[in-house]
């Protein structure tokens, strides 16, 4: 048994040989086996540094192609047989070490694309290099003087039948008076007889260009003098030969047209690896659906249509797909895709439609004609009708639900690339109500997402430019109308959309994690300011607020170093931890465990106040505040909107003196928000709640602002 080769120069050989014993025997060379072989070795080793390079250069492919030609490798069997070798062993025995032979893998078949472009380049030119020779060795013959006829005919023998391409003369009504020997191999073989008597008319073929035809005749006519085409023949046994044409017209002595003349190049071996290639590069390789790429190219097709055409687009995501691919593994998930694929495949049947899958669990369907409208809607019930049959994946039964964006207009409106992101946005509104659904795209919900997302990708450096400020909202004491403290409330100076509130961009900074260094940033801000109003209130210049009020989020809350980052901010500013009250929503602490209550109680033991927002509106058992760290309850503004006018709510009232009641109880004190009368404001006062903040003391606004508040006597 022989050992196979070790080193890198040892393969690299050994993939020389197997390419020399491959190609040989279809070459026309003097070499002997052992000395073609060497001839390969360079070629070898260039396409074996092509495969490993660190950046892929497909001209080498190109140029060892060439080579090819240039060591006569002229037979179209010897580029066939030389690709078969590419794509069997390159990568085999040159490929480098580690896990990336699937990348080899696509640089190989690319190299054997390049390798025949460049093999064809070169035989092109060698081509044009006989057919000077040969129409020049015709046009010596017909004139030459008598006693030069026998070696100019000879000489022009010698080439007509040693070409590596087909050759062919005929009258110019179109009658073959002679072929070559290659001309004949790429019929299938056979007698120069079997071809002589036939008409080139008759060499149609259903795959010809409109224009092939007139160009001929306008060549037997003696207006042009050559031609250049890509043409299909049928060959005898049935199958289909697909060649380089070029025709040139052959005068006499006098000028007159004469003769046809046609070279033919063997291109069939090349355009099915190219096929092969395209279809490769257009479609995808798990579920054989036309990919991204074939779809944008269809896409664009049915968007340039003319007057009276319309489109209609199905965006599909699968729902809990990641679920799915989690729990069974990427095998399973793979073979669902498939399934998937092939259903979807069957509700497509019609002419102008198709899907494709754009990666991962997406997939689009597309329709065309001059009414999509309805159409579009019964293809995406179609879908989800389709996806409602559980899928049999390893002995289980999986549900399989879809979420559906639907665009539909007409043709010449709108790119691409805005469409798709149009169906795009939608499917997201399907997915968010709740999934197993079809939306119909809206302009109005694609310019809010549009916003909201450049938003998102503006908050990092809006935060680094200095676009956000704080506005204060005093909290007054209802008993005496004092200012106790204000809420600190963050504002951003967009470039283009002004100022911002808070609800249009916190929800932006929790999903991106921006809201801890936001966060951050809002409280130092807070404190040094809670610091200034404390040293004027020293001083004896200013009453104005104690406290500063922080609204914290579930994403600070839950942050490692929220204690620490609150010390050192205090720390820093000089401030007590008294001078602080940390608001937290309801919501946030429902069902909370200890873990995520533990960074409360440190900060309230060090002092700092917490604050219960939004009290109300998250359902929570109200037997859990006595384990929650809280010293203040803010009770939400729906339930005092039915106190704003005389005769007050009277359910409202008692829902209210129950929650002051049980805060009370509990030693908690009870702030008000949303007040915006006076006889609101009256009405907590009596029922016992300790501050209130709203529009009816102030709007929200600068820290200097504060002391010109006209403060309601709460008496």
């Amino acid at each position: 048994m022989i050992a196979e080769p070790d080193g890198p120069e040892d393969r690299l050989r050994r993939f020389a040989t197997i390419w020399s014993r491959a190609v040989f025997p279809v070459t026309a060379t003097s070499l002997t086996r052992p000395e073609f072989e060497q001839r390969l070795v360079p070629l070898a080793r260039r396409l074996s540094e092509a495969l490993r390079a660190r950046t892929f250069e497909p001209e080498e492919g190109r140029a060892v192609g060439a080579a090819l030609v240039a060591e006569h490798c002229t037979d179209p069997e010897a580029l066939s047989r030389s690709l078969d070798c590419v794509d069997a062993y390159l990568v085999l025995y040159c490929g480098g070490e580690g896990g990336y032979a699937e990348d080899q893998r696509v640089r190989a078949a690319r190299l054997q694309h390049a390798m025949a472009a460049g093999y064809a380049a070169a035989l092109r030119d060698r081509t044009l290099t006989e057919q000077e020779a040969i129409s020049a060795a015709a046009l010596a013959a017909q004139g030459a003087v008598a006693q030069a006829l026998h070696a100019t005919e000879a000489r022009f023998r010698a080439v007509f039948e040693g070409a590596a391409i087909g050759i062919g003369i005929a009258d110019l009504d179109g009658n073959i008076l002679q072929v070559n020997g290659a001309l004949l191999r790429m019929f299938g073989g056979g007698s120069e007889q079997s071809l002589r008597g036939h008409k080139v008319q008759n060499w149609t073929h259903t795959e010809d260009a409109p224009h092939v035809w007139r160009l001929y005749q306008e060549l037997v006519d003696g207006k042009r003098e050559h031609y250049h085409v890509e043409k299909a023949f049928n060959r005898p046994d049935g199958t289909v030969l697909w060649t380089n044409l070029t025709v040139s017209l052959l005068r006499d002595a006098d000028g007159e047209p004469q003769y046809q003349l046609a070279l033919m190049e063997d291109t069939t071996e090349r355009r099915l690896l190219n096929l092969r290639l395209r279809y490769e590069a257009t479609h995808d390789a798990l579920t054989g659906l036309p990919n991204r790429t074939l779809f944008f190219e269809r896409l664009e097709k049915a968007l340039a249509a003319g007057d009276g055409q319309r489109f209609g687009l199905c965006y599909l995501d699968l729902d809990g797909f990641k679920a799915i691919n989690d729990s069974l593994g990427h095998a399973a998930g793979d073979r669902l895709l498939v399934e998937i694929a092939d259903r979807l495949q069957a509700c497509v049947t019609a002419p102008g439609e198709m899907v494709a899958r754009l990666g991962g669990d997406e997939f689009v369907a597309l329709i065309t004609g001059p009414d999509t409208q309805k159409a579009v809607d019964e293809l995406a019930e179609r879908v989800l009708g389709a996806l409602a049959t559980p899928v049999r994946i390893e002995g289980r039964e999986l549900l399989v639900r879809g979420s559906i964006g639907i665009v539909e207009g007409p043709a010449g409106e709108r790119g691409a690339a805005e469409v798709l992101r149009s169906a795009d946005i939608t499917m997201y509104r399907a997915k968010a109500a709740g999934g197993n659904r079809y939306e119909i795209a809206d302009a109005e919900a694609d310019a809010r997402a549009i916003t909201r997302h450049s938003l998102t990708m503006a908050l990092p450096m809006a935060l680094d430019r200095g676009e956000f400020f704080i506005e204060y909202q005093p909290l007054v004491h209802l008993g005496d109308g004092s200012v106790r403290g204000a809420e600190a409330l963050v504002r951003w100076l967009h470039p283009q959309h002004g100022v911002l509130g808070p609800d249009r961009f916190i929800p932006l900074a929790e999903d991106t994690g921006l809201i801890v260094p936001l966060g951050r940033w809002v409280l130092e801000q807070s404190v040094r300011q809670a610091r200034e109003w404390r040293e004027k209130e020293r001083a004896g210049d200013y009453t104005g607020p104690l406290r500063v009020n922080v609204n914290l989020s579930p994403c600070q809350l839950t942050h490692p170093r929220l204690v620490q980052d609150t010390v050192d901010i205090l720390e820093r500013a000089g401030v007590e931890p008294g001078a602080l009250c940390l608001e937290v929503t309801e919501s946030a602490l429902i069902g909370a465990d200890d873990e995520v209550l533990k960074p409360l109680r440190r900060l309230a033991e060090m002092g700092v106040d917490i604050a219960l927002d939004d009290f109300g509106t998250g359902y929570s058992n109200l037997a859990n505040l006595r384990r929650l760290p809280v010293s203040i309850l803010k009770l939400d503004r729906s339930f005092t909107r039915g106190m704003q006018h005389f005769p007050a709510d009277p359910v409202d009232q008692k829902i209210v003196e129950g929650i002051v009641s049980l805060a009370h109880s509990l030693d908690l004190a009870v702030t008000v928000e949303g007040v915006e009368t006076g006889h609101q404001a009256e009405q907590l006062r009596v029922m016992g709640c300790d501050t209130a903040q709203g529009w009816y003391y102030a709007r929200p606004g600068p820290p200097d602002r504060l002391h010109e508040l006209a403060l309601v006597d709460a008496s």
